[in-house]
């Protein structure tokens, strides 16, 4: 094992559009919260659905805040918005981050592509290269070597 690769367990996230989005979505729910509290022609069923509409707004940004990529020592777990993926090292072909792309692709075994939004150049993009040279260097690691 190479000594610049990531110990391992290692979580990748989008750290600052994770916070910007956490920060959003508390702040959208208290402010229209405060809101629907301090309007008196409000009936109790208004102000509800007030405080309803701002825990599904901030509910949504934190979804998308949950998006992560953890590898450990039997593979790699791709958590997406709303769905959660484990894949083990050997069905991972190739890493790609190309100019342009919103996040990682994965290249599987199988033919198909896996988008992994636990690293994403949004709003740090030389974090989430150095990521995905990370997990790249990873998955190089741990590909299945043929034998002579």
């Amino acid at each position: 094992m190479s000594s610049d690769l990531p110990a391992l367990p290692v979580t990748f996230r989008p750290g600052r559009t994770r916070a910007v989005l956490m920060a959003a979505g508390a702040t959208i729910f208290v402010t229209i919260t405060v809101i629907a509290l301090l309007l008196d022609q409000l009936s109790p069923g208004e102000r509800l659905s007030f405080v309803f509409t701002a825990a599904l707004l901030a509910g949504v940004l934190f979804l998308l805040a949950r998006v992560k990529v953890v590898a450990d020592e039997s593979g790699v777990t791709v958590q997406n918005i709303t769905s959660r993926r484990r894949l083990e090292w050997a069905e991972i072909v190739q890493v790609n981050l190309r100019p342009g792309d919103p996040w990682v692709f994965l290249n599987l075994s199988d033919g198909t592509s896996l988008p992994t939004l636990g690293i994403q150049p949004g709003i740090a993009k030389e974090h989430a290269i150095a990521d995905a040279r990370a997990l790249r260097a990873l998955v190089e690691d741990r590909a299945p070597r043929d034998l002579p």
